[in-house]
């Protein structure tokens, strides 16, 4: 069993949280927020459009650029699994117009309640109000943790970074992973994704 370490509970945080711990790691989640998923709150209208419901094959199709990037994300957790995990964790789905699907509450915090409530099942915690200010190495790109803003340092084997990107200041996508001291020196060929997993 590793040490997991992720940075952010966002919707991309809180699934990273998840499949590391369904892995049978030791996952620890850090959100500088007060709590979880706020962008998710405010995504579908309030409602979140979680996934669609249409073929697979269909949805590549309508993958403007290089859908070969997704196939191993899309085939490993496919629509219909998404589905699944949402039911059997508390929030049941319904499928609409346009093959969108949505909580069956229409309630957005319904979904963020299913990903936390996992999470609590799984023994993961979830650390508020706590900033990470660099990530640690023990020597070129050998992850050994993360400082945090008050001074204190967490030993991890893995450091998943999910800090979005620059857009919604209210929700505390301030783009702050992207200048976290060390993380520049990965960049270059990842400058597009905001999910990076260090070891």
């Amino acid at each position: 069993m590793s040490r997991v370490i992720v940075i952010g509970a966002g919707a991309a945080g809180l699934m990273a949280a998840v499949a590391a711990s369904d892995m049978g790691h030791k996952v620890t989640v850090i959100e500088k927020n007060e709590k979880a998923g706020k962008k998710i709150f405010i995504t579908g209208k309030g409602r979140c459009n979680l996934t669609n419901d249409c073929d697979t094959n269909d949805f590549f199709d309508h993958v403007a650029r290089n859908p070969k990037f997704l196939y191993s994300s899309i085939y490993s957790f496919d629509h219909d699994m998404v589905k699944a995990f949402f039911g059997e964790n508390g929030c049941p789905v319904k499928t609409e117009r346009g093959e969108r699907v949505f909580p069956v509450s229409d309630h957005a915090y319904d979904v963020t309640g299913a990903l936390t409530s996992h999470l609590r099942k799984a023994h993961v915690g979830i650390q508020f109000n706590t900033k990470v200010q660099a990530i640690l190495f023990d020597k070129p790109k050998q992850v050994r943790g993360v400082r945090l803003d008050d001074g204190r340092e967490l030993p991890s084997d893995a450091v998943i970074v999910c800090t979005g990107g620059l857009s919604y200041k209210s929700t505390g996508s301030t783009g702050d992973g992207f200048v976290l001291p060390k993380l520049q020196d990965w960049m270059s060929p990842l400058h597009h994704r905001h999910l990076f997993l260090l070891k």
